[in-house]
């Protein structure tokens, strides 16, 4: 199939583009570069031996979007392109908003417009917000969002359900990813933060890599094993094969079908035990310390995974160990250039 893969060129993006090739379909890149960086079109290059097409647009503009599907006969769309720094969706709603919403919109608009039936929406486990109990399933109720990032998540999901409710003959799945770490075992792409990390991972590796001075791990009084937060982090190419596991479900389906699906390892794994499987894999110590709790964090969440697997013919490959392992090789490769 020839997939539009907006945002292609963004840190899960760029590994979906190597795994839609592997798989034998031939994917198109639209990225404005707002948050990624051209390096990843070279680092692809590097993995499948080959250019992948990218036109430097936005999918914000619909007669651009629109003439990009026509010139390429685009047959499924994977929709990444959104902001996505939790902190700055709270300084700036308006602009997430915008963005988030809008560009589902267009590519809603341009594929019933144009025929175009498959869509794989990008989706998040912050749609569940604190659940009462983990591990949570497709079925676990939505909980209000903690910020604007997470509520355009939540009212994406609404605006495909409405859609295929209406009678479009489009077929959509939805995949809520849990926490995406690693990058590519070659480490040729990877995860390229803007500024301070937000994320864990990033800040493990720049920790070690002495770019931060230290790691400060937010809590330690928690209701878990060591009292430090539980999140579900998942290897970024076990997530990047699930989009192609749902584009290619997607074609089997017949018209008129939205299903949701969450993606992650099935089980949580604690800060601490993420800090202390990194220095063991790695054979390094890290420096940091315990601070206090972070507004806005949520205790534990990870999800069943049952209903991918079954469904989708999808599983988890690889092991913490290996995405602790591929994050810190492709960290010592960025402290190269």
């Amino acid at each position: 199939m020839k997939i539009l893969v907006t945002g292609g060129a963004g840190f899960i993006g760029s590994h979906t583009v190597v795994e839609l090739i592997n798989a034998g379909h031939e994917p198109i890149i639209i990225d404005n570069f707002n948050n990624s960086d051209k390096s990843a079109l070279k680092g692809i290059k590097k993995i499948i031996q080959k250019s992948v097409k990218c036109y430097e647009k936005d999918c914000n503009e619909f007669k651009v979007l629109e003439q990009i599907c026509i010139k390429e006969n685009i047959e499924g769309i994977i929709h990444f392109a959104a902001y996505k720094a939790v902190g700055e969706s709270v300084e700036n709603p308006i602009k997430y908003y915008e963005n988030n919403l809008g560009s589902t919109l267009n590519v809603l608009k341009v594929m019933i417009k144009l025929g175009i039936k498959n869509l794989v929406f990008s989706s998040s486990c912050t749609v569940y917000g604190q659940p009462e109990q983990v591990p949570v399933t497709e079925e676990t109720p939505r909980q209000p969002a903690t910020s604007p990032y997470g509520n355009t998540k939540t009212m994406c999901e609404d605006i495909l359900r409405d859609t295929i409710a209406a009678g479009n003959n489009l077929k959509i799945i939805a995949l809520r990813y849990f926490n995406p770490i690693g990058a590519h075992p070659s480490a040729h792409i990877g995860e390229l933060p803007n500024g301070v990390p937000s994320n864990l991972v990033p800040f493990i590796t720049q920790t070690a890599a002495g770019i931060r001075k230290k790691l400060t791990v937010f809590g330690s009084d928690y209701n878990t094993s060591d009292g430090t937060n539980v999140r579900d982090f998942i290897h970024v190419v076990d997530l990047a094969k699930a989009h192609v596991s749902a584009i290619e479900l997607l074609n089997k389906q017949a018209d008129n079908y939205y299903d949701i699906f969450n993606i992650g390892t099935g089980k949580g794994n604690t800060v601490l035990e993420i800090i202390k499987t990194f220095e063991k894999v790695n054979k390094l110590k890290l420096n940091y310390e315990i601070g206090p709790r972070r507004a806005g964090d949520v205790e534990k969440i990870y999800g069943s995974v049952e209903k991918a697997e079954r469904i989708m013919g999808w599983k988890v490959e690889k092991t913490l160990a290996d995405s602790l392992e591929d994050a810190w090789r492709w960290e010592k490769k960025l402290m190269k250039k």
